[in-house]
């Protein structure tokens, strides 16, 4: 009888458990019913409101933002969604009246859902670096980070502000934290810099304030999706050499919608800007999307253990604003012990801004640093960086900062050499043997250079010199004269000069376009005549009537005119 008590007690404890257990659920999936519902509500609002009124005037028809985000808006609306436009690159209009634990659409590969990992995985630090953000996509990520990351595992949120400006970024996140770190003591953590230090400092800021086994670090205008924690944490724990990165699907600036993006590897050329690559063809004789593929780098969101990113010397603090860092951790890391992977099952939602508000023109820092990067790390291979932003070899006048640090870290590590890495882990990137390059002038008029000229065009012109993109050209030792950029792949689409064998103008063809006979060789020596192998005519300038010289060159029997090109790396 006594039995029989004992168990009859036992099923009304676990009956009361499992009432309770259900009242808490649908206590939760009301109140999210509730807030959808009062959405829906306010969205229908708006919507009765607009039907009744005269539809606004489109004050903004070629704003970036309003090309493609056709919404009816008020015109008070349209100006506030323009400005907010303006300042962060992104509809920030629109992300305020989202809701912060919005749904995102699964765009994993159908193998990773049903996957299961050990519980026992490493703590995780996540460090979200901003300078200026939109408050809403601030607390968005917050908010996905803690509703979709195991509660055992989420160690803490670091917060790394980079010197913003925003008011509300002083006070109303600031009341969000606090409202999050009384349900979670201690979960997020902040940490702002008194003057802006640029993305690398940033980071090593965040890293130095982690306490989990792993860090990740990752830009603020994301959301992270579901069980995106997991794959990384699984691999660092079967080896903890490893640097790892999500994969990004692009959240549209223009309506904040998610585009599913599938696994790349992320590479970079010869100046040092970032591009996806093919995963080496190992990885696609698997055939299984699902699994991690090496990569030559990171493109800026990285996940490593934490303690394996001091002893590989963490970021570069001599970077300067943006760019470069990513490439230059993904050259250290190969070269000193450890290696890259993307990781297919961890997806995260980034935002691509439609401009960086905070760099309008990036190319001058990126310049400098990717000089930097090539200064430690390339070797004999450095002057390709020169090249690729038409500099001089020698003496290119940029200051690029004490290096001496990292070259002694370089040591220190016994790292290998450059040319190791781009044998066995970025053969892709191109090796050219370039005899010159730089702006061409024909001596009869040196206040004008040659020109790729108008896009919609396939012509060389006359311009006047600004030393541009648009004006480099490279003078390979097999005879062919390319435009800007430098073929860093041997898929490039760069353009040759060519004489097409009729009419007086010459030509830029695809370099790689061997469907039609081409005539793209020439005979070059500095200062002297640039004339076509094959057909033995020469690149030539010419007056108009009244002796002003024409904005086209042309095709014609050479008359001894002369042309130099900016920079001779072997004489020519």
């Amino acid at each position: 009888m006594s039995l029989m008590r004992k168990d009859i007690h036992t099923q009304e404890k676990q009956l009361h458990q499992v009432q309770q257990n259900f009242s808490l659920h649908s206590a939760l999936i009301l109140n999210k019913l509730d807030k959808l519902d009062a959405h829906l509500n306010a969205v229908e609002e708006r919507s009765l409101k607009m039907r009744h009124e005269k539809p606004a005037k489109k004050l903004f028809p070629n704003s970036n933002l309003f090309k493609q985000w056709t919404v009816e808006l008020s015109e008070d609306d349209q100006r506030k969604a323009e400005d907010l436009f303006q300042k962060y690159g992104y509809n920030a209009f629109l992300s305020d009246q989202l809701p912060l634990d919005r749904e995102l659409p699964d765009t994993r590969d159908h193998r990773c859902i049903g996957r299961e990992y050990p519980k026992n995985l490493p703590t995780l630090s996540v460090v979200l670096i901003y300078l200026d953000e939109a408050l809403s996509v601030i607390q968005r990520a917050i908010c996905s980070i803690i509703n979709r990351t195991p509660a055992h595992l989420l160690k803490d949120i670091i917060l790394v502000d980079d010197h913003s400006t925003n008011e509300d970024l002083k006070t109303q996140l600031h009341v969000y934290v606090s409202s999050i770190n009384e349900k979670h003591p201690g979960l997020v953590k902040t940490v702002t810099h008194s003057e802006q230090k640029g993305l690398s400092q940033a980071r090593i800021s965040g890293w130095k304030a982690a306490s989990g086994d792993v860090v990740a670090i990752l830009d603020a205008h994301i959301e992270v999706h579901v069980k995106w924690a997991e794959p990384l944490l699984a691999r660092i724990q079967a080896d903890r050499t490893l640097v790892l990165s999500p994969v990004f699907d692009k959240v549209n600036y223009h309506d904040l919608q998610v585009t599913n993006y599938f696994a790349s590897a992320h590479g970079f050329d010869w100046a040092l800007w970032c591009t996806y690559v093919a995963f080496p063809q190992k990885w696609y004789d698997q055939n299984d999307p699902s699994q991690p593929g090496k990569s030559p780098s990171v493109m800026g969101i990285l996940v490593v253990d934490r303690l394996f990113f001091g002893e590989i010397g963490t970021l570069d603090g001599g970077m300067e604003v943006y760019g470069g860092e990513n490439v230059e951790l993904g050259i250290r890391v190969w070269l000193c012990g450890g290696s890259i992977e993307i990781v297919p099952c961890s997806k995260i939602a980034h935002i691509e801004r439609a401009h960086k508000p905070y760099a309008t023109d990036l190319s001058n820092v990126m310049k400098r640093n990717a000089l930097r990067v090539a200064e430690v790390w390339m070797d004999e291979y450095k002057e390709n960086v020169n090249i690729a932003w038409g500099l001089p070899i020698q003496n290119h006048g940029i200051d690029i900062g004490d290096v001496s640090e990292r070259k002694k870290l370089r040591e220190r590590l016994k790292c290998k050499p450059f040319k190791w890495y781009l044998e066995n882990v970025y053969p892709e990137l191109n090796l050219i043997n370039l005899l010159a390059y730089g702006v061409l002038i024909n001596d009869l008029q040196t206040s004008l250079c040659l020109d790729k000229g108008p896009l919609e065009e396939n012509n060389p012109i006359l311009y006047p010199c600004h030393f541009m993109e648009s004006q480099i050209f490279y003078y390979t030792a097999s005879g062919e004269i390319f435009v800007h950029p430098l073929q860093s792949f041997k898929n490039d689409r760069s353009r040759c000069l060519t004489d097409p064998g009729s009419g007086r103008f010459p030509e830029l063809s695809w370099c790689s376009d061997t469907e039609k006979p081409k005539h793209m060789y020439w005979n070059f020596k500095q200062g002297q005549a640039i004339q076509n192998r094959e057909t033995k005519r020469c690149l030539e300038i010419s007056t108009d009537q009244t002796g002003k010289y024409e904005k086209n060159v042309f095709l014609q029997d050479c008359r001894n005119q002369h042309w130099k090109i900016q920079n001779v790396i072997q004489d020519v």
